[in-house]
């Protein structure tokens, strides 16, 4: 069986990495437009970078497990981004007593597989490069590239990290190890895998700067990944080929796979409403945990919006700052953004809560680095659509 692997970023489906992988074979690798992708591949991967898959963790309801639907948007609705509806979340597993969640911008991944289609590829699983970097038990797991990276801490966990350098270990590499601290998860040790020549960083300083155990462990490259590495964020039923001319002969299968499909459906439509009885509960509960606090409101429309807003109001009653004040959210930014050449911010407007910054500049990769500083100072943060000759980049920026 051949492998297609397409490494694409949510921002532009027009490009991307690919290789394709056949059993004792070396990869055949290349880079470009989808138009040069290999065709007939009998299974497609799409890898997703890092920073665009939030792997987090939640407390969901066990009918909801193994589903991709709005009981898991609503579940990491506050570590996310505008609307549940906008996210794709899917069930990775249970960590202890709690569930590994990946969330996707879903309108992204739904472009790609618009494009792919277009060109007669059909994505049968959807991949984030971070769970496929291989992991010891009771150990982390690190890609780097000289400047960045990411971690993948556990099965079903991991996240991608900020800048650092030579002598200098990311910042949130370290705030992820103090955090595993207080949950006595520490690491015995990190395992440092390069992903570009010669970017190894000076392992006894960044020990020194962790107070952490690491050791190299060589290369390490999604092209050349074990191919059923991984979890899949999405996956396709199995395609189905050779059956052209056998209708006859499948008549049989055909009466029980119908009856089969049937009670499928009458399991389906049940599924359904025991997740829409779930949404409506967790909703419901929202709903008087707002009143509880807020018993003089006359209607709740949207809970966890409402109970944000009146937050705000009350610390603007004490004299307190909110975090979606102006002050608050530019000291951040300048924090996230001093490190950029002179002239790569042309422009800052705030309006309600909402900062736009506009960067002089439109290349993937800085506009990346930006973005992920940006979430690290503790800031959400997303690319608005621009067409492809504007050489600026719009980002809108609020509040976790």
């Amino acid at each position: 069986m051949n492998l297609l692997r397409i490494y694409g970023s949510l921002l532009d489906q027009q490009h991307c990495a690919w290789a394709l992988i056949s059993d004792g074979r070396e990869p055949i690798t290349g880079t470009g437009r989808l138009t040069d992708l290999p065709q007939r591949a009998e299974r497609v991967q799409l890898i997703l970078p890092a920073s665009q898959v939030l792997i987090t963790r939640a407390r969901i309801p066990h009918s909801a497990r193994r589903r991709t639907g709005s009981v898991l948007a609503f579940a990491v609705e506050d570590q996310t981004v505008g609307e549940p509806d906008a996210n794709q979340v899917s069930w990775l597993g249970s960590v202890d007593d709690e569930d590994a969640l990946a969330v996707v911008d879903k309108s992204g991944l739904a472009r790609w597989h618009l494009a792919l289609n277009a060109i007669g590829i059909r994505i049968d699983e959807v991949h984030c490069e971070t769970l496929l970097l291989p992991i010891q038990t009771g150990e982390w797991s690190m890609a780097w590239n000289g400047s960045e990276g990411f971690v993948r801490t556990g099965t079903f966990e991991g996240a991608a990290t900020d800048s650092g350098d030579q002598t200098t270990p990311p910042l949130f590499l370290r705030l992820m190890l103090e955090e595993a601290k207080t949950r006595n998860a520490s690491p015995t040790s990190i395992a440092l895998y390069t992903t570009m020549p010669d970017t190894a960083p000076d392992i006894a300083a960044w020990q020194h700067e962790l107070g952490t155990k690491l050791h190299t462990a060589g290369t390490w490259d999604w092209r050349t990944a074990p191919p059923h590495a991984g979890i899949s964020l999405v996956q396709q039923q199995e395609r189905w080929r050779g059956f052209t001319g056998m209708a006859a002969r499948l008549r049989p299968a055909a009466w029980i796979l119908g009856a089969a499909l049937a009670l499928h459906a009458v399991a389906l439509i049940t599924d359904w409403t025991l997740l829409a009885s779930d949404q409506q509960a967790l909703r419901k509960q929202m709903e008087m945990q707002f009143r509880g606090s807020f018993p003089d409101a006359v209607a709740v429309v949207d809970p966890a919006l409402q109970m944000r807003r009146k937050l705000a109001e009350a610390r603007h009653s004490a004299g307190v700052a909110d975090s979606g004040d102006f002050l608050p959210m530019i000291v951040q930014v300048a924090a996230a953004t001093k490190t950029l050449p002179a002239g790569t911010v042309s422009a800052v407007s705030y309006e309600s809560g909402q900062m736009t910054l506009k960067l002089a500049s439109n290349e993937n990769t800085m506009v990346q680095t930006i973005m992920a500083r940006l979430r690290q100072s503790g800031l959400s943060v997303d690319a608005a659509p621009n067409n492809d000759t504007s050489t600026n980049t719009l980002l809108i920026i609020r509040a976790s």
